[in-house]
């Protein structure tokens, strides 16, 4: 846009060269320089009218998106939340019913009730990666549903209970039902949300477990406290039953039963199949909404893309006007033609032909990048051979010990806090709120730390400390000194519920594809895999003596996944570093060109691949044909 010092000067030099002209011609070059003055006003206008329309723009795609955000936060989470809280009731239940004398009532030993918790685990946690598949299959928004219908109705039979067999044949059934509900939910979620938005509403979601154990102790307290009779002794109880009175486990397990089951059904109507289905939305956000993520998915950023995109136009533009300067010393033009028809087709350019132009947006138009189904071999397989998840997996398994291990046992650790104290059932229940209290605020407060810094290691690194600082004080704490141990479990359970789900926020983070991702968070699912191994540790025989045995090897255990999480990090410095200096030696061609398409020849990965000989099978699956999200070398992981 010209200056105003400049047209000053072209003015002055214009009046400068009429100097001894005739009054005539003086005249006329006047008028020419007022005409020309008037022109750059107008060019002035037009660009200062450009500019506050982009600034009008910019403020309608601000306030579009504040609203689309604002209706995702306000609608959607809170009902996923709702069903993940109810989940995690339904799988906590089982421990506050024992508190009330679930496995008495039932003529069952209090080793069943571990026995039942061992099976329950064991197939949740190896149905984990068939059930995020399923549910990508089938949809999310149908899926989930429908199995928490189901499983709802196997908690209310659990009044029923009268023998071992029927207890774990329940918890099987549950098992299987509640199996990659986590991974189906979390990717369901991070379909809506931009990478950097999302740790926090996970932490919101993931919280719920802590807030199930808040609830749970609540509720089993106001129910527990309202059939209080109930355990006055063997005998009244005998004589209550005899009458027909409920008991109050069976109370608590058809109120939460029931919930679940309501819930579920309007989870049918609720929860959208994606972002441009979404009833709460307006025309203009659902567009928005599926822009928004296609921006932040795309190749990590669009800028990146459009840098990417050009180079290669470029570069194949300088190789088409090659051809064609050969073509015509030869007397050939058809090469040259050749040569921009096969750029536009590699690029998917709209500007070439006209049925290339309607085939490119009807497919941009027909795929939702918030669709919840969609699944293809490739993702299965990309997401088996990757190292990374099964790195991930071990560390998750052994920091999640703690979590899943007082989501259960929570109750009957603080009933036997201290001898002297002789809690009832509904105060332990009451008691073991607190802890959970501060889990859930002390993991809303990192994962919003973890968004403003775009970081998830660190975060990890210090909630994996807190908890390490919890489990060493309940361990070296004298049962006499109860108030010291009840503060070292509220700080165990404020690092408890960290570490899982910023993992798997890297893992949504780092993974753009989203059926690939699906399956990655159900592998992750595995582990849950440390439900099983708190069920053995946590056993009836270590009640004694206030669990420190079961406290002292968890202790091992997370010490053991700080170290993991550590090498974790070097891992990923390392991976960065050799892609870095592999594409060091590429030209801007074939950096662009790998971006885009991720088929640029890297020969250190084929050579491994052929060395140990799976290539030919890999590609008779489906996994060649180029590199995609994460895979390619010029991707970055994040920390």
């Amino acid at each position: 846009m010209p200056s105003l010092q400049w047209r000053e000067e072209h003015e002055l030099d214009s009046l400068d060269t009429t100097t001894g002209a005739s009054s005539g011609e003086m005249g006329s070059a006047g008028e020419e320089t007022m005409e020309q003055g008037r022109l750059l006003d107008e060019e002035d206008d037009h660009d200062a009218g450009h500019e506050i329309d982009a600034q009008k723009d910019q403020e309608y795609e601000e306030r579009l998106n504040r609203q689309t955000v604002r209706k995702l936060d306000f609608i959607l989470l809170p009902f996923l939340a709702l069903l993940f809280l109810l989940n995690s009731l339904d799988k906590s239940n089982i421990g506050n019913a024992e508190t009330a004398g679930f496995t008495h009532d039932a003529n069952l030993s209090p080793g069943d009730l571990n026995v039942s918790l061992a099976f329950f685990f064991a197939f949740f946690v190896a149905l984990q990666p068939v059930g995020a598949a399923l549910g990508r299959k089938y949809g999310m928004a149908r899926w989930v549903p429908a199995c928490m219908s189901l499983w709802g109705l196997c908690t209310i039979l659990h009044i029923w209970v009268r023998s071992r067999w029927q207890l774990i044949l329940l918890r099987v059934l549950i098992a299987c039902l509640e199996a990659g509900f986590y991974p189906t939910t979390v990717s369901y979620l991070s379909l809506f949300y931009t990478r950097f938005e999302f740790a926090v509403r996970l932490g919101f979601y993931y919280g719920q477990t802590a807030v199930a154990g808040v609830l749970g102790g609540v509720l089993s307290w106001a129910v527990f406290s309202r059939f209080e009779r109930h355990h006055q002794g063997p005998q009244l109880r005998q004589a209550e039953v005899d009458q027909g009175g409920w008991k109050s486990w069976e109370v608590l397990f058809v109120i939460e039963g029931c919930t679940t089951m309501v819930i579920a059904l309007l989870g049918f109507f609720w929860l959208p199949h994606s972002a441009d289905t979404a009833w709460f939305f307006t025309p203009s956000e659902r567009i928005w909404a599926e822009q928004r993520i296609r921006l932040d998915r795309d190749n990590v950023t669009a800028a990146q893309k459009t840098r990417a995109s050009t180079a290669l136009h470029n570069s194949m533009l300088e190789d088409s006007e090659a051809q064609a300067q050969a073509g015509a010393k030869d007397g050939d033009e058809e090469d040259a033609d050749a040569g921009h028809e096969a750029h536009h087709r590699l690029l998917g350019d709209d500007t070439n032909t006209e049925p290339m132009r309607r085939r490119k947006m009807s497919t941009v138009s027909a795929i939702s990048v918030t669709a919840d189904t969609g699944l293809s071999r490739y993702d299965v397989l990309s997401a088996i051979f990757s190292y990374k998840i099964w790195h991930l997996l071990i560390c998750n398994i052994l920091s999640a010990i703690p979590a899943t291990a007082f989501g259960v046992f929570l109750p009957l650790v603080i009933k036997q806090l201290s001898p002297t104290l002789n809690l009832s059932p509904a105060a332990s229940n009451l008691l073991a709120a607190p802890p959970f209290a501060f889990g859930a605020v002390v993991l809303f407060v990192f994962t919003y730390w973890s968004d403003r810094t775009h970081q998830r290691l660190i975060p990890i690194f210090w909630g994996l400390g807190l908890l390490l600082i919890g489990l060493t004080l309940t361990v070296m704490t004298p049962r006499s000194n109860y108030i010291l141990r009840y503060i070292s479990l509220c700080i165990l359970l404020s690092g408890s519920f960290i570490a899982s789900p910023l993992t798997v926020a890297w893992l949504t983070n780092n993974t753009p594809e989203p059926g690939k991702r699906a399956i990655l968070l159900g592998v992750n699912g595995w582990g849950n895999l440390a439900g099983v191994f708190s069920a053995l540790l946590f056993r009836p025989g270590d009640e004694a003596n206030g669990y420190i045995k079961p406290f002292t090897w968890t202790l091992v255990c997370v010490m053991a996944s700080f170290v993991g999480f550590i090498a974790f990090w070097v891992l990923l410095v390392r991976e960065n570093k050799f892609r870095e200096d592999v594409c060091a030696s590429w030209s801007e061609r074939e950096r662009a060109k790998e971006e885009l398409f991720g088929d640029v020849e890297v020969k250190s990965a084929s050579g491994l691949l052929k060395m140990i000989g799976i290539g030919k099978l890999l590609g008779w699956l489906g996994y060649e044909g180029g590199r995609r999200g994460d895979e390619k070398m010029t991707f970055r992981y994040g920390m």
